[in-house]
């Protein structure tokens, strides 16, 4: 017995040695301080979140929060152009240490992203004239044979698809198609959230466009890989201290015209 339980203490021992390297592995936040440079994945197709201004630099709430950070952080910010499909793929290969895009978190989503504190929140829904009829139940029911442009795929998509089965539904490859769509008159309402919708009626007042039925809220975060806690945890104390001194609390009303309170994860 004390041999079998020596042999056990040695092959225990021998797989703690083998298992060192392992346990010791890069840690991203300490990757991005020793270099230098903080890689961000932002949007830029989706104002006004991330878009690209007249002078064709990258603007934007994202991009303001994720010049904020590196600040922050003491590092040189480089801003990757990500597309909405792309997002995770892009943070899960690397080419990103983090992703600022207007990330919404869902449990299918968490499987692969680690999520921090929301720093802003929107409304997800479906958006029309003011001379369109609003819902007045928790069913769009008023949205029934109306078209509703979106993006394919989005998660709007998935919602009404499921959940408006008599809404006709005129899917693009991106909210910029989606909109120019609404705009042209090839549909009645578009499918968005509240941000984008805000910057839709601020760029074509005539269209006098507002809410015409709530899907819910949608918290936007920062996302990092699976496994990176201590650039979560950094995010995560970042953004309350933010929030403290008032600099979140800037950047909402420049974008959103308010400051937000926001909820908790």
């Amino acid at each position: 017995m004390r041999q079998l339980k020596s042999l056990f203490a040695i092959a225990a021992t021998a797989l703690a040695v083998i298992a060192a390297p392992n346990l010791a592995h890069a840690d991203k936040l300490q990757d991005v301080v020793g270099s230098g440079k903080l890689r961000v994945g932002i949007l830029t197709d989706a104002a006004p979140w991330g878009f690209k201004d007249d002078k064709g630099e990258i603007a934007g709430l994202d991009a303001d929060l994720a010049r904020l950070i590196a600040a922050d952080m003491g590092v040189k910010l480089e801003l990757v152009p990500v597309t909405g499909p792309a997002r995770i793929p892009s943070l899960l290969s690397d080419k990103i240490d983090m992703l600022i895009a207007g990330l919404g978190a869902t449990p299918e989503r968490a499987q692969q992203v680690m999520f921090s504190q929301p720093y802003a929140v929107v409304n997800l829904g479906v958006y029309g004239a003011k001379a369109l009829p609003a819902a007045t139940g928790k069913k769009p029911d008023n949205l029934d044979g109306r078209s509703v442009a979106v993006a394919k795929g989005s998660t709007l998509d998935v919602w009404l698809t499921d959940n408006a089965p008599k809404v006709k539904l005129v899917r693009f490859e991106d909210t910029p198609a989606a909109l120019a769509a609404f705009l042209a008159g090839q549909a009645d309402t578009f499918a968005e959230n509240s941000a984008i919708a805000l910057k839709v009626q601020d760029q074509n007042p005539t269209k006098e466009v507002e809410l015409k039925f709530l899907i819910r809220q949608s918290p936007a975060h920062v996302g990092v890989r699976q496994g990176e806690q201590n650039l979560l945890n950094w995010i995560n104390t970042d953004i309350f201290f933010n929030k403290l001194n008032g600099k979140l609390g800037a950047l909402q009303l420049k974008w959103f015209k308010e400051e937000q309170t926001l909820p908790t994860l």
